[in-house]
């Protein structure tokens, strides 16, 4: 006895994609059948989805704005130290 990898990929598709699939009466079976807490649970999957999203490029952010902020502060230093250090040139004359 084997497995079809038909009910593996009947699982991908999408659910417009399986109700185009079918014939109409069955279609109409369908949307008679339809049950809004379904609907209801993969928008709530999909909001936990970007939510997570959305946290893991706040959290990338933050991590690249602390990143940037000590290169600006070493450069920071370095225009300080290169100031500091520095004497003004004496002026020529260039007539």
């Amino acid at each position: 006895m084997s497995i079809s990898s038909d009910s593996s990929a009947s699982k991908l598709i999408s659910k417009s994609e399986f109700l185009s699939s079918l014939p109409p009466w069955r279609r109409l079976l369908a949307r008679l059948n339809w049950h809004p807490t379904i609907d209801a649970q993969i928008r709530a999957q999909e909001s936990e989805r970007r939510t997570r999203l959305i946290e893991s490029d706040i959290e990338r952010l933050q991590t690249e704005n602390k990143r940037l902020a000590a290169l600006e502060s070493k450069l920071d230093s370095l225009l300080l130290s290169a100031d500091s250090s520095s004497q003004t040139p004496p002026e020529t004359d260039c007539n």
